[in-house]
């Protein structure tokens, strides 16, 4: 099993008046970029896609390390803001860190990920289950 960690969950639960303050349509917020992820699972494992238009193998990184899948990276402005007139910005930029718990339910050695078309697609594996073993009794 898979668990976003969300270091204002515990404040987001207790107060409404934040509920929608780390949106990026909250006016204090910004436009910063996030991206999207489904986390996808079938019987032999987990399947984590992120949305990372515009960017290069480069402008991220994944890592694995105490238990935690992170994602992390930057999409900066194209723009030359000097040399171009700027009329109307309405894509995200900025830097962002997506990271989400793995459970003893997975293989974290056996995490693959590939990168084509925009799309992150990690693969996680789950971890063998313990199956009972008979044991062989000899008779002498």
């Amino acid at each position: 099993m898979l668990v976003e960690v969300n270091p204002f969950s515990t404040l987001l639960n207790r107060e409404p008046l934040f509920d929608d303050f780390f949106k990026p349509n909250f006016p204090l917020a910004g436009r910063g970029f996030e991206p999207t992820i489904d986390v996808l699972e079938n019987e032999k494992e987990f399947v984590v896609k992120a949305e990372l238009p515009g960017l290069s193998k480069d402008d991220f990184k994944l890592t694995v390390e105490n238990n935690t899948l992170t994602l992390e990276g930057e999409k900066k402005f194209e723009g030359e803001e000097e040399k171009e007139d700027s009329h109307r910005i309405e894509r995200s930029y900025g830097a962002f860190k997506r990271s989400f718990r793995l459970t003893d339910s997975v293989d974290s050695k056996k995490i693959k990920a590939d990168y084509k078309n925009g799309v992150l697609e990690i693969t996680i594996p789950k971890a063998e289950k313990a199956k009972p073993k008979q044991i062989e009794i000899s008779v002498n």
